[in-house]
């Protein structure tokens, strides 16, 4: 009897091509990512309550697969998508080595953010998207700095994990020819406001989407655009800059060591800390702390 797995990351790290499993990272049951590099395969995905879209890496190998809209044959290219349908055994023969990166989005989590939207009853079912590749400059460059954030700062924040999850899933719903009802105007002052003090006061926090969303009284998904209209970046971008900032204050106003000073501004470790910090200041802490302290004696230095 075949095992029954509750989501995508389940099957391939439990199956028969666990081995082919080069990274997963999870913030929890809402967005699951992984990375798997495999040699030509005939196989086939039971299925699980969740969409998975797949990003291909390096191009080049020719697929014949039904992921849940009717079977076709294509050619990827570096760069293409496939999206596979929810609850839906999918039928996948790959005839080359390849390399996917996997984002999948647990239905039952994800249709609650399509509350208040234009489509209320949204089966994150895409139609046509669930039949061949399709490009999409939009999701490929969310995915890529979600990626690259997981990279620097380990397993990604659910603020981060959410607000990349809403950008993905609104572009597909506009790709599958049912975009979601435009965000009209930025937030209101007082509801900016409170934001921006709940995002202060709890930098030490994995502070969600959905807690940001409900204090200024709007669905998570009407929130991150709204919010990326009136502050220009959006949530998880404006709450990594408001931790960089800061640390700069405690290390240029206090002895605090690093390691608990990244802990104070919502990082787990100081080389996560510094990951950030080198990027957004062309800095390490440490630097940074001794050139504020001692000016002359850092230029002198360099």
């Amino acid at each position: 009897m075949t095992p029954r797995y509750s989501s995508f990351t389940q099957w391939f790290r439990e199956g028969p091509f666990a081995t082919y499993v080069r990274t997963v990272k999870s913030p929890g049951g809402f967005l699951n990512l992984m990375e798997t590099a495999m040699p030509a395969v005939d196989m086939s995905d039971p299925a699980v309550p969740e969409i998975v879209l797949h990003y291909d890496v390096i191009g080049g190998f020719g697929i014949n697969a039904d992921l849940g809209a009717g079977r076709f044959s294509a050619t990827s290219r570096p760069g293409d998508f496939l999206l596979t349908a929810p609850n839906f055994t999918n039928s996948v023969r790959v005839d080359s080595y390849h390399q996917i990166r996997s984002l999948a989005f647990p239905v039952a989590y994800w249709r609650q953010f399509f509350e208040d939207t234009a489509d209320r009853t949204h089966s994150l079912d895409f139609g046509v998207l669930h039949r061949g590749t399709f490009t999409s400059p939009t999701i490929r460059s969310a995915q890529r700095q979600l990626w690259r954030l997981c990279d620097e700062e380990g397993a990604p924040s659910r603020l981060l994990a959410q607000a990349a999850g809403c950008e993905i899933l609104a572009e597909l719903c506009r790709l599958a020819g049912s975009p979601l009802a435009s965000a009209r105007g930025g937030l209101a002052p007082w509801a900016e406001r409170r934001c921006l003090e709940l995002m202060r006061e709890r930098l030490s926090d994995d502070i969600s989407l959905d807690e940001l969303a409900a204090e200024a009284r709007l669905s998570p998904f009407h929130f991150a655009r709204m919010f990326k209209q009136s502050l220009g970046v959006p949530p998880r971008v404006y709450l990594t800059r408001l931790r960089v900032e800061k640390a700069c204050e405690l290390l240029e106003h206090t002895d605090i060591p690093v390691t608990e000073i990244a802990l104070e501004v919502g990082y787990s470790s100081n080389q996560v800390l510094a990951r950030v910090f080198l990027k957004h200041m062309r800095l390490s802490p440490s630097d940074y702390r001794r050139a504020v302290h001692d000016p002359v004696r850092s230029i002198a230095l360099q």
